[in-house]
């Protein structure tokens, strides 16, 4: 006889069968010959009338069930009688539903139930019999010895629970009946459905079923993909199964059904399959938990990582026994792992599911009384604020420190996104004003780094908040806005704030106001009338405005010195603005206070670092940088730069000041002799709106030394001459900002315009007299230098830049006048004294030794070390790779000769003397026509040079 009633309840499971083994069998049985073995000694025992009972347990996929109706299968096979049942969740409140199975016919009708009741009777509490069929099955079995098997254990209902313990305590060794049950886990009350029965004279045992073998696992992977696996793939698939079998076979599955070969290639993908597979799995175990289960298995989603079981448990509201038994029972079902004290879920997706199937409320509630206990218990501030963050407002004093104490923790690690959650989260408390208007402050800052619209609009809240916001707050609020890039914005702000404003804040938003206007290249944005920048500024915050405006018109270098001076100390009252502190160190700068400049620009540095202020940090680092730069140290340079961009990173950067850090990289890429990364970056695409900006003029330059470096002088003309035009279109004349007049000079005189190069030479003489700063009198007296039309010998004009330069700041130009003398001197013969110019670059060629500098002088050092004498100078190898007609082209253009005369000489265009002699430029490995006259007139006069 064999019962199923397929007409239950609940779903049943389709696999079933009382035919032969099928592949899947075989797969679920592998590495199952012990378990085989103790059940059919079993199977055995029962056909010679012997009792036994056999338990197979393990977690859910484990192959329990596939192995108790193999067992079946086999009794059926050896002429035994199987009552087969199994619980399910869903009937665990319908009495007697798995006894009911037992006792239904082989046709699955339910007839006549035991005792002459019918089935309903029995599930609907109507029938006498407190053990209904009990007797008959124990009288059956006289007849015919019976194998009672029981799948899924763990779900049974109390009834039927009941009388399985009462066949069992009927047991004797000599009835003719065994029981098989499988399950998964344990039951809701801690122990297996034979935990509560005493010890029985019939022999019992208790299989525990393991996880497969990777060895297993090959031979699965083979079955189900068709090609063995390599060897990695197997070992990940082992190891992310866990060897389930269920699992196993249904990640190969969807993984064989994708197209995918058991290759390490396919790894990526096998992940991702396999971490759905495991939760869908695991969510599975879900269904049918006790009530408590769900609570416990709930606080643990919650703070099971985070603090100790017993106080998981109290979370939860259970007593200590009742929490161990639910406790035992998570972890035997595979949803819970434990390590030390503490439990946690061993699936996200479980841990997901069982927090969303609670209502809104009831789920904040629970977030709520775990922060206060994680607090109570001394939990980390960062993972109380973890929960905190899934709270309502509680209104405890502890929470705002807490989450502060992590938004600071969180930027130390530069999670900066969830540093900004923290002080959001801290801002739905409730709050004095002055602490809101705080936290909002630090909080747009953050989001500076992580979401920067937002924080601009929280900045323009913070401004629009009126006289009733705390005083100075306003100012920093459009100091901070600045400070990122937007100064229409900063325009906008400030002069609508200064309608209604304090007394002591007005002179701060008038300097930013003015700031402002200065850093964009159009002020097209229409804004309330503003006053002017005082002459004489009595605040800080005016006396840095004032001082930059002196400095980037080149006039008064004194007056830009003390006004910087007067910013930069203050007044003592207050927490200083950045802009206008930052603004008085870029006039530093320009006066030649590299020393004083860099100090400031280091405390000024570690303010905004203490305020998280992430915009203004990048800003102090790239200025720091360019003044690293002036100096030559490079190693400085890029250091400053990366960390810049670490603290503010492109994305984040406004489009008015990205061209900035863009600019000074390529500066420095070019003179590190990294020219393809120079060109690379001068070819980079930029954001909509920065060419807006005062920084495109800086870009522009930069790209015009790319240029000129690469020998395609008529682009490094033009685009420093439109570097220069921007620049005067807002009055910014000091040539000690950008050297664009040199640069297109030289562009002018290497494609044979002279006049011009002249008139632009003497230009950038005149204006850095005028301004004063040893750095850039003696630039301009290095680049007229360069000018053989210029008044007096080259060598004294280069003699006098490095008697300007040697006292100034400017170390990386005064290393490139003392090239420029040593190459004038060896020209002049002066063989001696070249040397000793040499001799004092080692310093600056042994920090680069691949750059610009450094080549330049190992090529005077091999000029300086030829033989005296009337040797014929030797024809250069790379003389050999130019066409003919670009070494009649480069012949005259080293004797002397203008573009324009070359092109009448040759019979040909302009724009193909151009492109000739920059060919020529590039396979010489020379930078410009200067190095081109030297090496025409080495190499001397020769017949087919200019035929």
């Amino acid at each position: 006889m064999t019962g199923r009633n397929n007409n239950c309840l609940s779903t049943r499971s389709q696999e079933w069968t009382h035919g032969s083994d099928t592949p899947r069998d075989a797969m679920d049985l592998l590495e199952r010959g012990r378990e085989q073995a103790a059940l059919t000694s079993l199977l055995t025992a029962l056909g010679g009338r012997r009792a036994g009972i056999v338990t197979l347990t393990g977690r859910p996929g484990h192959a329990q069930n596939a192995l108790l109706r193999w067992a079946a299968r086999r009794a059926r096979d050896g002429g035994l009688s199987v009552l087969h049942a199994q619980a399910a969740p869903a009937e665990r409140d319908v009495r007697y539903g798995v006894i009911a199975q037992l006792m239904t016919s082989p046709t699955g009708q339910a007839e006549c139930g035991p005792a002459g009741g019918s089935l309903r009777e029995l599930m609907e509490h109507r029938h006498p019999d407190p053990l209904p069929g009990l007797d008959a099955t124990l009288h059956s079995a006289q007849e015919m010895p019976t194998l009672v098997a029981i799948e899924d254990t763990q779900w049974l209902d109390p009834a039927s629970l009941r009388w399985l313990h009462a066949l069992v305590r009927r047991l004797t060794p000599d009835t003719p009946v065994a029981v098989l049950a499988s399950g998964s886990g344990v039951s809701a009350k801690g122990r297996d459905w034979l935990g509560l029965l005493p010890t029985s004279p019939v022999p019992a045992k208790q299989l525990v079923l393991r996880g497969l073998t990777e060895n297993a696992v090959a031979t699965v992977v083979e079955t189900v993909c068709g090609t063995p696996g390599d060897q990695r793939f197997t070992a990940t698939v082992a190891a992310a199964t866990e060897g389930n079998p269920a699992v196993l076979r249904d990640v190969l599955g969807q993984f064989t059904d994708q197209g995918h070969e058991p290759v390490a290639a396919r790894l990526p993908e096998l992940r991702t399959i396999t971490a759905a597979v495991v939760g869908d799995h695991a969510t599975r175990a879900l269904h049918g938990l006790p009530a408590e289960a769900v609570a416990l298995l709930r606080a643990l989603a919650v703070c099971g990582e985070l603090l100790s079981f017993p106080l998981v448990r109290a979370l939860a509201g259970l007593r200590p026994v009742r929490g161990q038994e639910l406790h035992v029972m998570l972890e035997a079902a595979g949803l819970t792992v434990s390590g030390g004290t503490k439990t946690q879920v061993r699936h996200p997706t479980v841990k997901a599911r069982v927090l969303e199937d609670m209502a809104t409320g009831e789920r904040a509630q629970l977030y709520s009384r775990a922060a206060e206990l994680a607090h109570r218990a001394w939990a980390n501030d960062e993972d109380v604020a973890q929960i905190l963050l899934r709270t309502p407002p509680l209104g405890a004093p502890w929470v705002v420190s807490t989450l502060r104490d992590s938004f600071a923790a969180a930027l130390r690690t530069e999670d900066h996104g969830r540093a900004a959650a923290y002080l959001s989260r801290a801002l739905r408390e409730p709050l004095e004003p002055r602490e809101r208007a705080r936290l909002t402050l630090e909080l747009a800052a953050a989001e500076a780094m992580s979401a920067p619209l937002a924080g601009d609009r929280r900045l323009g809240e913070l401004v629009r908040a009126g006289s009733g916001a705390p005083e100075g707050l306003r100012a920093r609020a459009v100091d901070l806005g600045l400070a990122r890039g937007d100064s229409d914005w900063a325009r906008r702000a400030a002069a609508e704030a200064l309608c209604d404003v304090r007394p002591g804040e007005r002179d701060s938003l008038i300097a930013l106001f003015w700031l402002a206007d200065e850093s964009r290249d159009d002020t097209e944005p229409m804004v309330p009338e503003v006053p002017a920048l005082p002459e004489r500024p009595s605040s800080p915050a005016q006396s840095g405005a004032r001082a930059w405006r002196l400095a980037v018109r080149g006039e008064d270098l004194e007056t830009t010195r003390k006004l910087a001076r007067a910013a930069l100390t203050g007044d003592g009252s207050g927490t200083p603005l950045v802009l206008p502190r930052l603004a008085a160190c870029r006039a530093l700068i320009l006066t030649d206070d590299h020393e004083e400049a860099h100090a400031e620009l280091d405390a000024l540095l570690t303010a905004a670092r203490h305020g998280h202020n992430r915009a203004a940090t990048a800003r102090i680092l790239t200025l720091r940088a360019e003044l690293s730069l002036r100096a030559g140290r490079f190693d400085a340079v890029e250091r400053d730069v990366e960390t810049a961009e670490r603290a503010l990173p492109m994305s984040s950067r406004h489009p008015l000041i990205a061209p900035s850090l863009t600019a000074l990289r390529i500066v420095t890429a070019v003179e590190a002799g990294r020219q393809g990364y120079a060109r690379s970056l001068a070819a980079a695409p930029t954001r909509p709106g920065a060419e807006e900006s005062v920084a495109w003029s800086a870009l522009l330059f930069a790209r015009a030394r790319v240029a000129a470096v690469d020998g395609r002088w008529t682009e490094a003309m033009e685009l420093a001459k439109e570097s220069g035009r921007r620049l005067l279109r807002r009055q910014w004349s000091n040539p000690a900002l950008l050297y664009w007049r040199p640069q297109a000079a030289a562009a002018c005189y290497a494609l044979g315009d002279r006049e011009e190069a002249e008139r632009l030479s003497q230009e950038e003489l005149r204006l850095s007299r005028r301004w004063g700063s040893a750095s850039a009198v003696g630039l301009a007296e290095l680049w007229t230098a360069r000018m053989p039309g210029a008044d007096g010998r080259p060598v004294v004009r280069a003699r006098e830049a490095v008697r300007v330069l040697r006292d100034s700041p400017a170390r990386l130009s005064y290393a490139w006048a003392l090239v420029r003398l040593a190459s004038c001197e060896l020209e002049d013969g002066d063989s001696r004294a070249a040397a000793l110019s040499l001799s004092q670059l080692s310093t600056f060629t042994t920090a680069c030794p691949q750059g610009r500098l450094a080549t330049a002088v190992r090529g005077l050092t091999e000029r300086l070390e030829r033989p005296a004498g009337p040797v014929p100078p030797a024809l250069p190898r790379e003389w050999t790779t130019l066409s003919e007609a670009e070494q009649r082209t480069a012949t005259f253009a080293g004797r002397g000769h203008g573009n324009r005369e070359i092109a009448e000489l040759l019979s040909v265009s302009r724009r193909t003397v151009e492109l000739r002699l920059s060919n020529t430029y590039r396979k010489l490995r020379i930078t410009g026509r200067e190095e081109l006259c030297v090496l025409v007139r080495n190499m001397g006069e020769r017949p087919s040079d200019a035929s």
